[in-house]
């Protein structure tokens, strides 16, 4: 094999796609509702990102960030204007995110005291699997043959309030959490726990970084995922839905983490160039001025009452999580094991993804049709039909 053996794939090719569909080299039609798990968020080949990508590659493909960029600009006007934020800094990865606020939180500390290093992470989080990131991943199964990992992090219980509060002091320069927990199952933080972590970082003069770079752009209802949770981290990572495809990640900063980074501190070869910032700028046009964003909210409740008629009929739906387009199933794994889900829908030509805690990911674009969601759930019912007749 030529390619090194890093994913356990599925035995389809895909050579096109249109909206939800994907198309196999053997043109078999497939709904997808993986999405690039969170990343296409206006479906495939959508026009205004085709236009955007021919127009700029006759334009400019690339430059050093060594000079201005116009669509760098572009973007980062937008999406300051459109934030609580300041400062953008682009890269490739959402992973790239992460480590760049590690960084910020970091050299925040050391600018206070010498050992103010500590960072608070979170367990059955997922931030990345290069050697920073993974290193506030709290799951064992992506850490143990990676060690010795980044020290100075700690561990705390997702939503748990008295730990939290008993971990965090002034040797902390830094808390990071996922407000919503996707690898592991969608799993959301609660209000309380989100304005502890608030109040502990303002307390020990601590950086608070939201990761959204899988539950951010859109996929909630609101732009910002932190824009409908009354708590404003100080860091915010984005990545994923942010270019619907190609590679764009952010690190935004605010307030006392703005101008922390100086020249020569970090760098992206790659990281906002002009031909991904087009693409960018045009998916942040659909969903902010074309009013896809707007209606995430209803979609996501024509799509949850669908899901929850499927808990009704099946005992082995046990619930359905999430918010707007960033929904769970989790299957009572006495029963079902999620695996089992996605594998059978593959068959059926219904894509999905597992997570945590026997959860299978639903994931549609966010521009999705009502009818199409219909499609979606249709044929989901059919799998779980078949499933429960065995």
């Amino acid at each position: 094999m030529m390619l090194m053996n890093a994913y356990k794939r599925f035995p389809v090719n895909f050579v096109r796609g249109k909206g939800p569909f994907l198309y196999s080299d053997q043109n078999h039609e497939y709904i997808d509702c993986v999405s690039g798990i969170a990343v296409n968020c206006l479906g495939h080949s959508h026009p205004a990102m085709v236009q955007a990508a021919r127009e700029q590659s006759e334009k400019l493909f690339h430059i050093s960030n060594l000079y201005q960029n116009d669509m760098q600009t572009l973007l980062a006007q937008k999406l300051i204007r459109n934030s609580y934020h300041q400062q953008v800094f682009f890269c490739n990865s959402g992973t790239e995110a992460n480590e760049l606020a590690i960084k910020v939180v970091r050299k925040h500390g050391h600018s206070i005291a010498s050992n103010k290093t500590k960072i608070l992470y979170m367990k059955e989080s997922f931030h990345g699997r290069s050697t920073g990131a993974l290193a506030i991943t709290g799951q064992e199964k992506y850490q143990v043959d990676f060690r010795p990992l980044m020290g100075d992090v700690v561990e705390c219980e997702f939503n748990n309030i008295e730990m939290a509060k008993s971990l965090v002091n002034e040797e902390f320069c830094g808390i990071f959490i996922e407000p919503v927990q996707g690898e592991s199952g969608i799993r959301a933080a609660t209000p309380e726990f989100l304005q502890t972590l608030r109040e502990l970082a303002d307390q020990f003069n601590a950086l608070l970084v939201f990761d959204e770079i899988q539950c951010g752009m859109g996929r909630m209802g609101t732009l910002f995922a932190y824009q409908q949770m009354n708590v404003v981290p100080d860091v915010v990572t984005i990545a994923k839905a942010l270019g619907g495809g190609v590679p764009i990640a952010a690190c935004l900063t605010r307030e006392k983490a703005n101008d922390i980074i100086v020249p020569g501190d970090h760098g992206s070869t790659y990281g906002g160039n002009p031909f991904v910032c087009a693409i960018a700028h045009a998916v942040l046009t659909e969903l902010i001025d074309h009013g896809v964003v707007a209606a995430v909210e209803e979609r996501g409740s024509y799509t949850q009452k669908k899901l929850n008629l499927l808990k009704v009929k099946y005992p082995f739906v046990k619930e359905i999580r999430g918010k707007g387009l960033l929904l769970g199933i989790q299957f009572d794994e006495s029963m079902v094991k999620a695996s089992d889900v996605v594998n059978a829908a593959f068959d059926a030509r219904l894509l999905l993804v597992g997570a945590g805690d026997n959860v299978v990911r639903f994931f549609p674009p966010l521009n999705i049709t009502l009818d199409h969601i219909d499609a979606m759930v249709g044929r989901l019912e059919q799998v779980l039909e078949k499933m429960a007749a065995q």
